[in-house]
């Protein structure tokens, strides 16, 4: 007579739309970036990245962006190097957002993952494998160089496409890697023609106060 050991399978966790539901559900006036990363639970890097780049996609006042930028910058060095959990410095955990202002954008945002989450599947692997982790947080953080910077309307792209390929590495889901890197090569492409811009202008204006 053979005994029959049933060990208990941990739950899957959460969707992440749920998760950022109960971001919009959150009954207090102000939400902390330790809150957000604690709503997570032990989840990987990638989903911090995924929530950050989100956060910085959404209509803030100013400076709010800079906040979700910071921890941007310290996530994706973790991705490189392989780290299995997330950690920020006390003094950033301890940064606060509205939560009103979190829901004037997220509702919109959820829906439109949630249709993404349906469609999404593993596949391609080798774009979302180890080399591909590391891939990811090289191209995340330059990302994260460019939200901390006061850049009216810059945001947009670069937190898109961290958004993008967080989520390509939590879903394993190496298509949506793919368009990923396209985002940030649109953003690249969209600070290089503003940056030429600026230069030009400056140089103008040099070129007239020189004459004066």
């Amino acid at each position: 007579m053979s005994d029959t050991i049933h060990t208990a399978e941990a739950p899957e966790p959460a969707p992440l739309s749920a998760v950022l539901q109960d971001i919009v559900d959150h009954p207090a006036e102000r939400i902390s970036v330790a809150e957000l990363t604690r709503m997570f639970g032990g989840r990987a890097v990638g989903a911090l990245l995924f929530v950050f780049g989100l956060a910085c996609m959404l209509p803030l006042p100013p400076g709010a962006t800079t906040i979700f930028g910071l921890p941007l910058v310290l996530l994706a060095p973790q991705l490189i190097v392989g780290a299995s959990a997330p950690w920020l410095p006390a003094r950033l955990r301890a940064q606060t957002v509205s939560t009103s202002d979190l829901r004037k954008g997220l509702p919109r945002l959820i829906r439109t993952l949630r249709r993404v989450e349906a469609l999404s599947r593993p596949r391609l692997g080798g774009m979302v494998g180890p080399v591909g982790e590391r891939l990811v947080g090289v191209v995340c953080l330059a990302l994260a160089l460019v939200l901390i910077l006061p850049i009216p309307g810059g945001n947009i792209l670069p937190a898109t496409a961290v958004s993008a390929l967080a989520f390509a590495l939590i879903q394993r889901d190496g298509a949506i890697a793919i368009l990923g890197y396209a985002l940030a090569l649109a953003s690249a492409s969209v600070l290089a023609v503003a940056a030429h811009i600026i230069v030009r202008m400056f140089l103008h204006v040099w070129d007239v106060v020189s004459v004066a």
